[in-house]
């Protein structure tokens, strides 16, 4: 039997910034002239983003006022890993509970005394005793349950955990799982007006997502995911193309524009690995819910696989309101997923990616249902009749 993803929470820090004013921002920190300004500009508005939010007030104001950077023109000195570090632990936990708390209060009937597992995902700040025992203790779990820290894998690591999830119920259909993701990106600006730095600085936002998972539907009958498959695909000729280095100010992101071109290459492959022993064929898929890593790489990815963009609304707007939040993301998506679905998509597959360093393509394929009903598990072909199948792959 699969595993359910359920209940999804979300939350954002109260800095809610306009594209059109980090791109000020940016400029004036790195000092741009006139015509790179134009540029610069040209690059966030194209970008598909909005608004995103951050832990800093300082990207929605002028030199003088900041509260974490130097008020000095060149920033400097600029602030350390160390000083970036005591932020994060100052605002992760706050930001993660609120999202426990979004998605523990859409099942009312799950205590959080009740969940055995819990996973955090992290990969823009560390430290020890870290943010699971705070969780621990700020929730009211259980001290014996069972945690697991994802940890520096980038922007696909919330599969990874949403794969724990899974075979901790498959191997316990008693298990509660609770999966945290926080990220507080914009933490690490890097002032440099390197192309890759000019893109990641253009892109990310900071924001933590909670999802549950349990070996059974939510006992609220609200809408889940079921997971029925995973696939996981490498371009090594991405290795430097897309990677996270820590370095003596900050977390440095290297994000160039040829990752657009390596998940070109690879994402078909990826998807017939996902769906080649599955009786789904891309063509019966309606529903996806992929990483907004850029826009270019939405696009990428529709051109590739013969999507539209309403095919990908979900991760357009993720992307406008929030820009890339890396792992919280694509559980932001899929949350977007589970709140428009209707009794009409019961049984109906969704297909989802995410993408990070290495270059790391991950895939899922999980199964909308609704109103608690029963449906084929497409998990293993083999069990399942045709006409169970047939039925499945109809419903829309």
């Amino acid at each position: 039997m699969p595993s359910y993803l359920g209940a999804i929470g979300t939350a954002n820090p109260v800095h809610r910034i306009a594209q059109p004013q980090i791109a000020d921002f940016m400029a004036q920190a790195l000092e741009f002239g006139e015509r790179d300004t134009r540029k610069l500009r040209a690059l966030y508005r194209v970008s598909g983003i909005e608004h995103r939010y951050s832990v800093l007030p300082d990207y929605g104001r002028a030199n003088g006022d900041y509260t974490f950077f130097p008020n000095t023109p060149t920033l400097e000195p600029f602030p350390s890993v160390g000083q970036r570090m005591a932020v994060y632990r100052r605002d992760a936990l706050p930001l993660a509970t609120e999202a426990v708390r979004s998605c523990l209060g859409q099942v009312p009937d799950v205590a959080p005394a009740s969940i055995t597992h819990l996973v955090t995902v992290s990969c823009t700040g560390m430290y020890a005793p870290g943010l699971d025992i705070e969780l621990v203790q700020a929730l009211g779990l259980r001290p014996d349950v069972r945690r697991t820290c994802v940890n520096f894998m980038g922007c696909y690591a919330a599969v990874n955990a949403v794969k724990l999830a899974d075979a901790f119920c498959r191997a316990d259909a008693r298990a509660r799982v609770l999966i945290v993701s926080v990220e507080l990106c914009t933490l690490h600006f890097q002032k440099s007006p390197e192309e890759d730095h000019l893109i990641s600085n253009a892109l990310f936002g900071d924001g933590a997502a909670a999802a549950l998972v349990l070996a059974e539907p939510l006992p609220n009958g609200a809408p889940s995911l079921a997971l029925q498959a995973f696939h996981c695909g490498l371009e090594p000729d991405g290795h430097d193309d897309m990677a996270w280095h820590i370095n003596d100010f900050g977390f440095e992101m290297t994000l160039s524009s040829y990752v657009p071109k390596l998940i070109q290459r690879g994402i078909r492959q990826l998807t017939d690995g996902l769906l080649a022993s599955l009786p789904v064929q891309l063509a019966d898929i309606r529903h996806f819910a992929i990483h907004p890593g850029g826009r270019k790489i939405l696009e990428t990815i529709e051109t590739e696989l013969g999507l539209t963009r309403q095919d990908n609304r979900h991760a357009y707007r993720v992307l406008r309101d929030y820009g890339n939040m890396s792992s919280a993301t694509v559980l932001f998506v899929l949350r977007d997923v589970l709140a428009h679905a209707s009794p009409a998509d019961h049984g109906a597959p969704v297909l989802s990616f995410a993408f990070g360093p290495g270059l790391t393509m991950e895939a899922m394929l999980l199964q909308l249902t609704v109103n608690n009903e029963q449906f084929a598990v497409i998990a293993n072909p083999q069990e399942v009749a045709v006409e169970q199948a047939a039925q499945l792959l109809t419903v829309h």
